[in-house]
């Protein structure tokens, strides 16, 4: 990911985030400010696993997420979100809750990898030994691993996270809690997925916007060229880290 394009990533997610009005968006930007979340990858292997995927990820299911969606004024939410099946209008969600479950549906990955070292091989011109794949060397080199200082879980992690800044709706919160689908879930968690989309159907829509994003949209290092951003550069990033440095990381409140 060039830092253009982390640029362009950062203003987009900020203006998104500035539409938030719920009590605690500040807090919550502050925190996303101090993270890593700016600079962490999505994945360790997968897509975009490189510096600032998990921004550039967050991006691209929202605008997976509104994408399918008929975007229409209402008079008292603003700006309502319309997914249509079949032609038909099957739910409305307000835009503050797409940007809330698009956005962060992945904060459980801030803190939550770290860099190590291996041997790997590297081919190269006038490498030092021979395989049939050509000369190489044997380098040491930098790859993602994963560290996760509050083991909760992933999306059950990602509300806990959200809920410690702001309120989440109901639907918000299942949304997220099952935003990987039926990824690693017993007999038990099937059900209870299926049972999720019955009753809240941003779950799948949510759902379906992030494997849209993580296949069709992502690469390990960018995205796909189709969807690479091809904005004008921007001059400056749209915050400054140093104004955050003093604040503090998240932690778990204490159960009441």
């Amino acid at each position: 990911m060039d830092e253009r394009t982390t640029r362009r990533n950062i203003e987009e997610f900020e203006r998104l985030t500035g539409r938030i009005k719920r009590k605690g968006i500040d807090r919550l930007m502050t925190f996303i400010r101090k993270s890593d979340f700016y600079q962490a990858p999505a994945s360790t292997r997968f897509h975009l696993s490189c510096e600032a995927g998990l921004l550039q990820h967050s991006l691209n299911v929202y605008k997976a997420l509104t994408g399918r969606m008929e975007m229409v004024e209402h008079p008292e939410f603003g700006m309502i979100g319309r997914p249509r099946i079949s032609g038909s209008v099957v739910a409305e969600y307000p835009e503050e809750t797409l940007i809330i479950t698009a956005l962060f549906h992945d904060i459980c990955k801030t803190h939550f990898y770290k860099t190590d070292y291996k041997n790997q091989k590297v081919y190269k011109p006038g490498g030092s030994k021979r395989d049939p794949g050509g000369a190489y060397d044997w380098e040491r080199v930098p790859f993602y691993a994963i560290e996760d200082r509050e083991p909760y879980g992933h999306g059950e992690k990602s509300v806990m996270m959200l809920s410690e800044f702001i309120y989440l709706t109901k639907e918000e919160r299942y949304a997220i809690r099952w935003h990987m689908g039926m990824a690693n879930e017993g007999p038990e968690g099937v059900r209870n997925f299926n049972a999720s989309i019955e009753r809240y159907p941003l779950v799948l829509f949510l759902h379906n916007a992030d494997q849209e994003a993580s296949h069709f949209m992502e690469d390990t290092d960018d995205n796909k060229e189709l969807f690479r951003d091809k904005g004008p550069d921007l001059a400056e990033a749209a915050y400054d880290a140093s104004e955050f440095a003093d604040q503090p990381v998240f932690q778990e409140a204490t159960p009441i």
